[in-house]
């Protein structure tokens, strides 16, 4: 993904405002996969929360501090516990002794290409949030969002007052969303994707690349994205690519190849998904049509 062409305005080390209720800092962590580096989202004003404070950064955690000097953080809140998002939060709770709330922890090996797709196991919530619990502040209210599918812990945040979306790495504003297994799940992807089709957000706040302003028709363009990769999937089958390998260097010629490693984990889980409705069946490393095997 060459990042020039999806431009960002944001300054490191800048607190900068999104809107009435709304600030962002961006990390210094740009990466293929993180785009131009982890947004950390501020809610509110004087009594603020912190969404996804991000990685383990001394000098993010410091301009944070520095931006919110004598404001009070009372939430600090994870969408999931990948280490670009959740490893501040023990530093931010130890300058502010706010409460860390949201995600369940989730723990587990991880063999695949993505540096920061480990999750983390310093995680500790004070108070895990389930679908439509709610936290708040005098002129905020975050309510959870259950969207598993990039991981099956993840929450998005939706913020009533401004009909916003804080959508962590389910939806981002700059490309789409890597679904790797064993833990991400293309099915669950596509049921919460479908699941944000039918709220009536106006603007979504994503952790990673710009906010998104037409938020139905964007997840409508996703949905429609993975149906087609299905179907190339199935129809790199039926051509002869019958390994992961294969399908990836003819599904994503024209996508950089420092990023085929993550792609191969998403044709792993459609194809996953495939197996489980019955479509594809596999014997090692190789994909045949079912009945075809």
């Amino acid at each position: 993904m060459d990042l020039a062409a999806h431009p960002d305005n944001s300054q490191y080390g800048v607190l900068a405002e999104r809107s009435p209720l709304v600030r962002r800092l961006l990390a210094r962590n740009p990466s293929p996969f993180t785009f131009t580096g982890t947004g950390t989202f501020v809610v509110g004003r004087g009594t603020v929360a912190v969404i996804d404070p991000g990685p383990n950064d001394p000098a993010h955690v410091a301009a944070l501090l520095a931006g919110l000097a004598g404001e009070t953080v009372s939430h600090i809140v994870i969408t999931h516990t990948h280490m670009d998002h959740s490893p501040a939060a023990p530093a931010l709770k130890a300058a502010t002794g706010a409460l860390i709330v949201g995600c369940a922890p989730l723990v587990l090996s991880d063999d695949g290409p993505r540096a920061d797709a480990g999750f983390d196991a310093s995680y500790a919530p004070d108070v895990v949030l389930a679908d439509g619990e709610r936290v708040s502040g005098p002129d905020w209210t975050l309510t959870a969002v259950a969207t598993p599918g990039h991981t099956s812990n993840h929450l998005c945040f939706a913020l009533e007052q401004e009909k916003a979306l804080f959508t962590g790495d389910h939806v981002m504003g700059w490309s789409t969303t890597v679904v790797a297994p064993p833990d991400g799940d293309m099915a669950d992807y596509m049921a919460s994707l479908q699941k944000l089709i039918g709220r009536d957000d106006v603007i979504y706040h994503p952790t990673h690349g710009e906010a998104v302003t037409e938020p139905q028709r964007f997840v409508r363009h996703l949905l429609g994205h993975r149906r087609q990769r299905e179907a190339q999937v199935l129809r790199a089958i039926d051509e002869g690519l019958v390994t992961i390998p294969a399908m990836v260097a003819a599904m994503y010629a024209q996508v950089d190849k420092r990023l085929h490693p993550a792609a191969g984990r998403s044709v792993l889980a459609h194809l996953i998904d495939l197996e489980t409705r019955g479509q594809v069946v596999r014997e090692g490393d190789r994909w045949a049509r079912n009945g075809d095997a």
